[in-house]
């Protein structure tokens, strides 16, 4: 059945054709498998919460039937603004406005977040764009500029909130800079979800073109119930494609895990229990309570575009295992710099178990993409990065942490990354295993090699012990600390760019820390000193357990590292044991992507330069399998791949060029639109 929704419908009628319902939060109540809710252009300011799920054979769809042109929004507008001081205006909003949920009296916390951050989950935006929430009045009275945020010049517009206790009143101050609210567009976030159900379990939803923007999101770390301003809820099977995703105040998208009452932020409000231990808490505990391949995950999230959110585009924990995630436009992520902590990137996943991230635009984000523990079977294929760091003037004397193109964490893979480029600063930070490199064009460093995988005691031994699991299943299969390498580098491209302004301070103030040594330098380098897989076989020679002459630190040594086909230019360095490292001390390479009337295009001149040799196939075979969790480096149905095919999935040579292109008329296409 159609069921139609029509904001500007006289009133609201059965959502029929001729009558249709003027919300779509109506349609939610009744939409039931296999029905399509149509939804005329619009602007929907309402919280819709989908109350019944669709099946696999029949799903039930939200379609806006002008893609982007029926708008979701978390936000009220206001229009009551009186003049306080100079450009300072002042707004009284009844508390009854915001029910149960005031995002002006609820501050931004949660494991993870850096707490001296003081954040309200409310938002003041003038035309669309959010402003700067301060933490005293005089402060919105005489702004001054914050250099740390990508937009310094706009900080200037801020706003305070504090309550009125006796009228039951919130009352905002803002700094329009000379605009007259009243007569511009200015909004406040007002509540907490536009798409999103209130139940766990509600699967197999389509919401398809809508735009979705203004929620006061709260902080969504992976011991806690992980909410965004759309998302599934702990269920199975949502698609939600061709949409327009911004303005969360936290996270955009969640494919996160369901709340645990007895471990929710238990780190934050009982201190007792580490967040690392909590954390395994939480896993140990959702299997239990039904975290399984059968009832939970493979969603999908294709072609939407995700800006402007302050702490993620997409977060997930659990729920977002055997997900694809592809074909989307995620930037501009966390840019304000007002909300700081470990749980920020365009993507941050825990447990991200045979998710596949592929054709996706990451750019100008603190952080394109973080895989955080469990990355098992996650495959990172054919995406564009770059720009994702500190702002252009990369000043340590501002550091809250330093980005990257991708962030695997204490994860024993497998995790391939094949066919990208990573044109960012540093392109990799890898305190990890069992990752395979293949095929990608590399222009930053490999930071955090050989560290960052302890729990930070200054005193004693602190090593994170993260799970495994059967392959391509969620069941844990066992807990272990990393022991660094099991890393394979293929056929990739490393070109050495000039380091930018304030990069190399940034790395002599990180080069001795445990978390990330900031190296700059591209190349497979930062791995010298770990074992081909021939020495480390050779350590267990005549080694026969009990009674053995030999110690048992053989079982703690780090990992082997393969390498092979690789090519460096400007400086790039390999690792000494890379035997068949091409090094191209004639050229100079220049790379670089640029955003043109077509759409963004790599500038190089890399394909005049590189050598006449070519490379071996790379397959699942050559790669082997991850040392813990002993699973091949496969597709997530245990078949295998042959990287046969480049950035474009054009076909490559018998013996393929190194890179992400088969040629140099494939490196010179659009890469992203």
């Amino acid at each position: 059945m159609q069921i139609y929704v029509d904001a500007s419908a006289l009133r609201s009628g059965d959502g029929s054709r001729e009558y249709p319902f003027q919300r779509i939060s109506e349609a939610a109540k009744v939409a039931v498998a296999g029905d399509e809710v149509l939804v005329a252009p619009g602007l929907y300011r309402e919280y819709v919460d989908p109350v019944n799920a669709g099946t696999p054979e029949a799903r039930i769809v939200y379609r806006s039937v002008e893609k982007g042109a029926a708008v979701i929004s978390g936000a009220e507008q206001v229009k009551s603004w009186e003049p306080y001081e100079g450009n300072v205006w002042v707004a009284r909003i009844p508390n009854g406005l915001f029910a149960d949920y005031n995002p002006y009296t609820t501050l931004v916390s949660g494991d993870w977040f850096i707490a001296t951050y003081i954040a309200h989950t409310g938002e003041v935006y003038l035309n669309g764009k959010s402003m700067y929430e301060v933490t005293e009045l005089s402060k919105v009275l005489r702004p001054e500029v914050y250099t740390k945020s990508w937009d310094p010049e706009f900080t200037v517009y801020t706003w305070y909130t504090e309550q009125d206790e006796a009228a039951d009143e919130t009352v905002i101050y803002a700094n329009f800079q000379g605009a007259d609210p009243n007569a511009e567009n200015v909004e406040i976030n007002v509540r907490e979800n536009c798409f999103y159900p209130s139940k766990e379990g509600v699967g197999y939803i389509t919401l398809s073109g809508f735009t979705v923007r203004q929620a006061a999101t709260q902080w969504a770390p992976p011991t806690a119930y992980q909410e965004g301003m759309v998302g599934p809820h702990w269920s199975k099977g949502w698609i939600i494609e061709d949409c327009e995703i911004s303005d969360s105040k936290c996270s955009g998208i969640s494919l996160g895990k369901y709340k645990q009452p007895n471990n929710d932020n238990k780190w934050l409000h009982g201190k007792f229990k580490n967040g690392t231990q909590t954390e395994r808490d939480c896993i140990c505990q959702a299997q239990r309570e039904g975290w399984t391949k059968e009832r939970i995950g493979s969603h999908i999230i294709r072609r939407c575009n995700i800006h402007d959110c302050g702490q993620t585009g997409i977060v997930g924990h659990l729920g977002g295992v055997f997900s694809i995630i592809e074909d989307n436009h995620i930037h501009h992520i966390n840019n304000k710099q007002n909300l700081a902590g470990a749980e920020i990137g365009g993507i941050k996943m825990h447990a991200a178990i045979d998710v596949i991230i592929r054709r996706n635009h990451f750019h100008h984000c603190t952080r394109g993409l973080w895989l955080d523990w469990q990355a098992q079977g996650t495959r990172v294929t054919q995406n564009l990065f770059h720009d994702n760091t500190l702002p252009n003037r990369a000043d340590p004397n501002e550091l809250d942490g330093v980005g990257e193109d991708i962030f695997i964490e204490v994860s024993h893979g497998p995790t391939l990354v094949d066919n990208n480029l990573l044109l960012s600063d540093f392109s990799m930070k890898l305190p990890t295993q069992g990752v395979a490199v293949v095929h990608n064009l590399i222009a930053g460093g490999f930071t955090a090699v050989g560290r960052g995988v302890d729990n930070g005691s200054e005193h004693f031994p602190s090593p994170r012990y993260t799970p495994y699991h059967v392959p391509h299943r969620t069941e844990v299969d066992g807990f272990m600390t990393i022991l660094h390498g099991d890393c394979r580098f293929y056929n990739n491209l490393f070109i050495q760019k000039p380091i930018r302004p304030g990069m190399q301070a940034i790395h002599e103030v990180m080069k001795d820390s445990e978390w990330m040594d900031a190296n700059l330098i591209a190349g497979t380098h930062p791995y010298e000193g770990y074992p081909t897989y021939e020495q480390y076989v050779a350590m267990f020679e005549g080694y026969c357990g009990m009674g053995s002459t030999k110690s048992r630190d053989i079982y703690y040594e780090k990992l082997p590292v393969w390498a092979g086909g690789n090519v460096y230019f400007n400086g790039a360095k390999p690792m000494s044991t890379e035997q068949d490292a091409v090094v191209d001390s004639e050229h100079t390479v220049t790379v670089a992507v640029a955003e043109t009337e077509d759409g963004w295009k790599l500038e190089t001149n890399v394909y005049d330069c590189l050598p006449k040799t070519r490379c071996a196939v790379i397959s699942t075979e050559t790669l082997g399998m991850a040392f813990e969790p002993e699973e091949k480096f496969e597709n997530p149905d245990g078949t295998p791949i042959v990287f046969n095919y480049d950035y474009f999935g054009c076909g490559h040579a018998v013996n393929p060029l190194p890179g992400p292109f088969a040629s140099k008329d494939e490196a010179e296409k659009v890469l992203a639109e």
